[in-house]
């Protein structure tokens, strides 16, 4: 019986790997690192690139989370992307599941649009997003900030596969950025600079053309925002990414640690009043803060 039993999950386990290979069967793959990584062809030295740093990023998150999730990655050019995702907005980096993580191999209309109108900002921020923001070619672009959100989604795989109750959609988010935050600050701090300048940038804006700002919000239409408001979502997201700054230089590394621990132990959903007294009790004061503060923070 038990002989039985190992050829069945060899069949089982050589069919779970055919399976793979058919699936992505018109990309290219590279082999030997961290994750399975497939890309569309003609992008290997930007797949390479973009591996590179998570295996350091799975490294780094995995020492500190005492966890490794199992990720796949695809690095897809526009044509490409509506055959392995329904997400309708390419650039966005984003899972198919729990396991399967899909970024853009190309520049895109969607980086493009957070580009500001150089003309109309004063002349030091205008030089420091030249300097920053520009590619190989002398043209602005969003790539070097966009290309750090795969280490950003990357952490989703180490909460979504660990099982915790993140308690809310914005936590799991913020939460992914303390990591990549940290990862930054404490591995190439040389990419700070393009991880922090746009965030601030889009932060400072204000929110005049956004439907949506509370916490409430994004938590309860989460998916409609991300899907149909795009631009409204990325403002979010720059608001966690700037507030993960402020918690790193605060608490050190160590604070993507403690959300990790206080989530990993509270099985059952807090109710919005919780959350903060839990935060400040489980050592994650900032956090707390950062709730307490949305609305007085947010620029109208």
């Amino acid at each position: 019986m038990q002989h039985l039993i190992r050829i069945f999950l060899v069949i089982t386990f050589l069919s779970i790997q055919k399976t793979n290979a058919q699936q992505y069967n018109q990309l290219e793959e590279l082999k030997d690192h961290s994750v399975r990584i497939y890309y569309s062809a003609g992008h290997e030295q930007r797949a390479q690139a973009i591996v590179k740093r998570v295996d350091r990023a799975m490294e780094y998150y995995q020492e500190l989370l005492d966890f490794k999730p199992e990720v796949t990655l695809l690095v897809l050019t526009e044509t490409d992307w509506g055959k392995y995702t329904s997400f309708p907005v390419y650039g966005m980096p984003h899972y198919n599941d729990d396991k399967t993580l899909i970024v853009a191999a190309e520049d895109n209309a969607f980086w493009k649009s957070f580009i500001p109108p150089l003309d109309q900002l004063p002349k030091d921020l205008k030089n420091r997003i030249e300097d920053v923001y520009k590619d190989s070619k002398g043209n602005l672009s969003m790539e070097a900030f966009f290309d750090l959100l795969a280490l950003h989604e990357l952490g989703h795989a180490f909460h979504f596969q660990a099982g915790l109750n993140m308690q809310r959609k914005w936590m799991g988010e913020l939460f992914v950025n303390i990591l990549l935050h940290s990862f930054i600050a404490e591995k190439e701090p040389a990419s700070l600079q393009a991880l922090t300048l746009f965030p601030r940038m889009v932060v400072a804006g204000g929110t005049k053309e956004f439907t949506y700002t509370s916490l409430k919000d994004v938590h309860e239409r989460y998916n409609e925002i991300g899907k149909e408001h795009p631009k409204n979502y990325g403002w979010y997201q720059c608001r966690w990414h700037t507030t993960a700054g402020i918690i790193y230089d605060a608490a050190g590394e160590e604070a993507g640690k403690q959300l990790w621990n206080a989530f990993k132990n509270q099985k059952e959903t807090l109710t919005d009043e919780a959350i903060p007294h839990f935060l400040d009790q489980s050592g994650a004061k900032e956090v707390a803060d950062m709730i307490r503060n949305w609305d007085k923070e947010t620029i109208h």
